[in-house]
């Protein structure tokens, strides 16, 4: 198994919810009070605590510049800016925020990778 990265959220329900319903993401398990998602082969979770974790990037990746744009299009209202060639990563991404103020960054590399 890979791993797992969770976060503490108030309201870990609805945030669950709303990264399967904006992202593509599905739930992999639900655990007493705290859900597993996976988007690919990226496993995250949230956990019902009293204070949200916001620190750190959720980073989606995805095929292509059309697979960062099209997320643009579904998540522009929560966008920090329209998509972007970074030549210092060799990506093309945008950073966008969930409803607890997470980071959340979508991507494509620019150059070819190993597959994971």
């Amino acid at each position: 198994m890979p791993g797992i990265v969770f976060f503490g959220s108030e309201q870990y329900e609805s945030i669950a919810s709303f990264y399967v319903e904006a992202v593509d993401a599905t739930v992999w398990l639900e655990q007493s009070a705290c859900a597993i998602l996976r988007y690919d082969s990226f496993l995250f979770g949230f956990c019902d605590r009293e204070t949200a974790e916001t620190e750190g990037v959720l980073t989606f990746v995805t095929d292509t510049r059309d697979g960062v744009d099209a997320y643009y299009e579904r998540l522009a209202d929560r966008a920090r800016g329209s998509p972007r060639e970074n030549d210092e990563y060799d990506i093309y991404q945008f950073f966008a925020e969930d409803p607890e103020g997470r980071t959340m960054e979508f991507q494509t590399f620019l150059h070819d990778t190993d597959p994971v």
